[in-house]
């Protein structure tokens, strides 16, 4: 048991180290102006110096951003493998990112937000994805209990049934209303509204705490609905609330950031790996790791590497998730269990 909790320590650790010396490179390196990283304290201690401009208004609102929206989206990845017991579920497979885009589709082709403006983005997308919630939701509960398995295959008609809507709004659009739309599917964390990035750093961390309220339950569903309710939970609460919070959670990342991929898929698979199942390290150790995982892959879409241009998040995130989780299965040779 010792050897359990200092191996739990370690990655706890080791994590927190590296968060922090992302943090710094990230604030050093990106777009057209590098700092060195001695020079950082100073910089950051002189507020009449230009450079403490760059860093504070612009790449530490990216960082925090980075920092919240990774942290939510590892966290609802690992809360609903959980719940499913499926490794291949992800915060997106329940449909709530189509539904997110086909409203965000229905925004730009109407040219709603030439009238009300950018913001109108964000808040599009927020209704969006809390209607798919309600819709898979009340859609797989009948009789007052939740069928798991049910939701999951609505949730994924869902997502078709969205794509195909939005393909047909944009058949609709103009070139100009393809773009702006494929943009935002691709993510970015360049956002100036420090409303939104306060939003989505205090509902990240919230939902952090309010996870660990299931502990317990999650830990006793790993053996099944059935056996976690001979011990005595109840399991369709649980699941219940936590679907909620899961999809509350990825339904802000998408309204403030648009679709990042792979990060709710991966991290958590990694997370399992290294320190196994309890759910009480997996949920902050996979919180941490998507936060890392995420200014990572930002700091490689800044660094200019593979062109001249900044790459979108979504992006990188998917480029660098694909090749690490096929590398990762290959190496483990097996499975991944989730009980």
């Amino acid at each position: 048991m010792e050897r359990k909790y200092i191996s739990w320590l370690l990655y706890l650790l080791i994590v927190c180290g590296l968060l922090i010396l992302s943090i710094g490179f990230s604030l050093i390196f990106g777009g057209e102006l590098d700092f060195s990283l001695i020079d950082l304290p100073r910089i950051l201690a002189d507020k009449s110096d230009p450079d403490n401009f760059i860093i504070m208004e612009l790449r530490v609102p990216r960082v925090i951003l980075a920092f919240a929206v990774g942290g939510a989206l590892s966290l609802s990845g690992a809360i609903l493998q959980g719940i499913y017991r499926n490794p291949l579920v992800e915060p997106y497979t329940l449909g709530i990112s189509g539904g997110a885009a086909f409203a965000i589709a229905l925004v730009i082709v109407m040219g709603w937000h030439r009238l009300f403006g950018s913001l109108l983005f964000p808040f599009a997308g927020f209704i969006g994805a809390l209607s798919t919630i309600f819709l898979v939701y009340f859609l797989s509960i009948r009789k007052g209990i939740i069928n798991i398995h049910k939701m999951l295959l609505i949730g994924v008609m869902i997502s078709f049934l969205a794509s195909s809507s939005i393909m047909f709004l944009m058949s609709k659009g103009s070139a100009a209303d393809l773009h702006s739309f494929v943009f935002w599917t691709m993510g970015s964390l360049d956002e100036p509204n420090r409303d939104l990035i306060s939003v989505m750093l205090t509902s990240s961390l919230a939902g952090l705490a309010l996870s660990y309220f299931f502990v317990r339950p999650l830990n006793a569903m790993r053996l099944g609905e059935i056996k976690a309710r001979h011990l005595g939970f109840n399991s369709a609460l649980t699941v219940r609330m936590l679907f909620i919070l899961s999809s509350l959670l990825t339904g802000i990342c998408v309204a403030v950031v648009g679709i990042i991929g792979f990060v709710g898929l991966i991290i958590p698979h990694i997370v399992r790996l290294i320190i196994g199942n309890d759910y009480r390290i997996m949920l902050i150790g996979s919180f941490l790791g998507g936060s890392l995982y995420l200014i990572v892959c930002d700091i490689l879409a800044r660094s200019k590497m593979l062109t001249e241009s900044e790459l979108p998040i979504g992006v990188v995130t998917g480029m660098l998730g694909g090749i690490v989780f096929i590398a990762m299965l290959s190496a483990s040779g097996s499975k991944i269990k989730l009980s």
